[in-house]
């Protein structure tokens, strides 16, 4: 076994899950922050050293985060639990004293979705009073291109110009670990895309770049520049308002909304699993929820005893 600080090991950790791993910067600043707090812990607890971690220390942390969400307290301890395999495969501890401890247990929450007429009403709410409103006109095919290809924020404003193909009907979008996939678009994400690119909104934007890398982007804002995270959630809370939808709504609500629509159109879960680039079906699988008056719908037609 090695005589390293926690320092070195985390920042050994850290190039292994950024270079050999090569996830996503936001998953590597996830993983750092979590095990600074871990470790820091620890070394209040007089634990200065990995040789020294006991299981029962990884479940006391774990206790301390009762005041945080379950999705939290899981992040944090699948951070912790990456981190001992480390330590466990490059020779630092023999053991790996976080196997087998668990989360605690919480019900599961069912993701935020609009219904097919809400996703309308937000969509129509963009419809400008003035033809000349460059801005609605982006903000349509913004809208239209997160429902129709589920795209995550980050993909939506990390997406190019040349990352569509409006006669193909497809777009690539770039994910989590810089993951690559294909996704469909309907015709009235290209009609609005269209518009907004070929119509003069995005010629008219990309004019007030001062970078030729900005006027790469498809999103851009009045200055030229790459639409950012916060303005896109910004345009999403306008216009729920405008349409008078009462759910707290995000960006994240339209790709839920659009693997609900179609897991309830009849799509199989592979396929939706693929569609949204989830590395497992089982993060898809909470798409298949129903709700309680089709389940109802579903018994009455089906059971043989229900009538």
């Amino acid at each position: 076994m090695t005589d390293m600080s926690f320092e070195q090991q985390i920042e050994q950790f850290i190039v292994h899950i950024s270079v050999e791993k090569g996830l996503s910067r936001a998953t590597v600043c996830a993983y750092e922050s979590d095990l600074r707090k871990y470790t820091s812990w620890l070394i209040d607890c007089s634990v200065k050293d990995a040789a020294h971690i006991h299981k029962s220390d990884v479940e006391n942390f774990v206790a301390t985060l009762s005041h945080e969400s379950a999705r939290t307290v899981a992040r944090r301890l699948a951070s912790i639990h990456e981190f001992h395999k480390f330590l466990v495969s490059h020779g630092d501890v023999e053991e790996d004293v976080s196997d087998g401890i668990k989360p605690p247990r919480s019900g599961t929450r069912l993701p935020d979705a609009l219904t097919v007429e809400e996703v309308t009403a937000l969509i129509e709410a963009t419809q400008a009073e003035k033809t000349d409103d460059l801005v609605r006109v982006r903000d349509r095919a913004l809208l239209e291109f997160m429902y129709a290809s589920a795209a995550r924020v980050s993909e939506a404003v990390g997406a190019n110009i040349a990352d569509i193909d409006l006669d193909a009907q497809v777009a690539r979008l770039i994910g989590k670990g810089d993951k690559q996939r294909l996704v469909p678009l309907g015709s009235y994400a290209c009609a609005a895309l269209d518009r907004y690119i070929n119509g003069g909104a995005w010629q008219f934007l990309a004019s007030k770049s001062k970078s030729g890398m900005e006027m790469r982007a498809i999103f851009l804002n009045k200055r030229g520049k790459r639409l950012s995270r916060q303005s896109v959630w910004e345009i999403v809370q306008t216009y729920a308002k405008s349409a008078g939808i009462e759910k707290d709504i995000h960006p994240h609500t339209l790709r839920h909304s659009c693997a609900t629509h179609l897991i309830q159109g009849g799509a199989d879960v592979r396929t939706v699993q693929e569609f949204l680039g989830h590395a497992s079906v089982t993060t898809t699988q909470i798409y298949t929820h129903v709700s309680p008056q089709a389940l109802i719908e579903a018994y009455i037609l089906s059971h043989p005893r229900a009538r």
